[in-house]
């Protein structure tokens, strides 16, 4: 669903040919073609940001928020948690956060081989999927809305720095 979502963005801002839209439309050039569709699937949340995640007595205690729960790769669901989970106030990417995350997921689930080979392109999957609906609310939202828009700008910066990384040991392996 990105390209037809890039799309409605494009044309709600005019038609397109903005350096964002530009910027994103190349993304998808190389995610796509690139997207891994024979790994592990199963049920995901795809939205477990940390507003969405609830801990008592530094334990888990909870999850909302199951709009975008579907039946997907495992591997990207950690994907979205690490784009989500794993990034500073200046958008640098925290290695050791993530290093953190992976072990931890990896004591319930190890990653397969191929799931740990794909993890560059599913995180810039995530990365591109937040940039856009992002982007379609920052477009689409109404004057006076009781909802507070997201900078889809965050997630094209995190987008750049996944487009960037060569392989998964970027990530803490």
């Amino acid at each position: 669903g990105w390209p037809p979502l890039l799309a409605m963005c494009e044309r709600g801002a005019g038609g397109g040919g903005t350096p964002v839209a530009d910027e994103l439309e190349a993304a998808l050039a190389v995610i796509l073609p690139a997207w891994p569709h024979d790994l592990p699937r199963g049920h995901i949340h795809a939205d477990l940001f940390p507003d969405n995640v609830f801990f008592l007595d530094g334990r888990l205690s909870g999850l909302i928020d199951f709009y975008f729960a579907a039946t997907d790769l495992y591997a990207y669901d950690l994907a979205v948690c690490l784009n989500a989970w794993c990034f500073e106030a200046d958008l640098s990417f925290n290695v050791t956060k993530a290093r953190a995350l992976l072990a931890g997921y990896g004591t319930r689930r190890p990653l397969a081989p191929a799931e740990r080979a794909a993890l560059p392109v599913l995180c810039q999957g995530a990365a591109l999927r937040f940039a856009l609906t992002r982007l379609y609310d920052w477009i689409n939202t109404p004057a006076g809305a009781l909802v507070v828009r997201k900078d889809p700008m965050d997630y094209v910066r995190r987008l750049r720095f996944h487009l960037s990384v060569r392989d998964a040991d970027a990530y803490g392996f």
